[in-house]
């Protein structure tokens, strides 16, 4: 059997931390969750962010259990709409948020310091891939480095990229744009955008500063959140 017999400390915090969240929200605040569960839930946010562990969009808005809708994947990526009949499990909590939950605001947070950035980058300087998941999917943004780097194959590619490495963010808020474009090639993204009934945003947060930016909807550059 795969299971550990003896919790280890890392696991004794995280049950230590669900005996907190029990008694905070079910022992003291009980009719909230008992809303939840009977009524179900109404979020009206969905929040596409990334896995990283030092992002966690709950923790970063300071949400309460069922404001957010929340799909975290590596990089904070939207793909395009591809109905294959393939594993789409981004796509598919687009559709369920949008379609069933009837969120009204689409929020994609990318950050500072991203890994899955990183990567995109390193293969744009002709590092090989070491991997079987990683790169195919953070090549959904590789047009995000198209407008800083030179003609694919050439040396001033390599140049830029390789440069790029020490200015990560540049590509970071490029991919947020680069997702916040694929979303409106969902139909039923666009539909609602078009109607004014659905929202789109796209915010990085800086790591190092604890500051969050956001697109500007005029400029579409961004800039600090006040």
């Amino acid at each position: 059997m795969p299971f550990s017999s003896k919790p280890t400390e890392p696991i004794r915090q995280l049950l230590a931390g669900i005996r907190a969240f029990r008694a905070r929200y079910y022992d003291r605040r009980p009719e909230n969750m008992r809303q939840l569960v009977t009524e179900g839930q109404h979020p009206e946010v969905l929040l596409i962010g990334c896995s990283d562990s030092r992002v966690d969009p709950a923790l970063l808005t300071m949400a309460e259990p069922g404001e957010l809708f929340v799909v975290r994947n590596v990089a904070n990526l939207v793909p395009p709409y591809q109905p294959d009949g393939s594993y789409h499990g981004t796509s598919a909590a687009i559709e369920y948020a949008v379609k069933s939950l009837k969120v009204s605001e689409i929020i994609v947070l990318g950050h500072a310091q991203c890994g899955g950035i990183q990567g995109l980058i390193r293969l744009r300087t002709g590092q090989k891939a070491e991997d079987d998941f990683v790169s195919p999917w953070v090549s959904i943004a590789a047009s995000a480095l198209d407008p800083y780097v030179g003609p694919e194959g050439s040396e001033q590619e390599k140049f830029d990229a390789e440069r790029l490495q020490h200015t990560p963010a540049i590509i970071e808020r490029a991919a947020v744009r680069a997702s916040v474009e694929n979303l409106m090639t969902f139909p039923f993204v666009r539909e609602g955008v078009e109607a004014g009934t659905l929202h789109i945003h796209g915010w990085w947060f800086d790591l190092e500063n604890g500051e969050m930016w956001a697109i500007h909807p005029e400029t579409r550059m961004f800039q600090p959140v006040e």
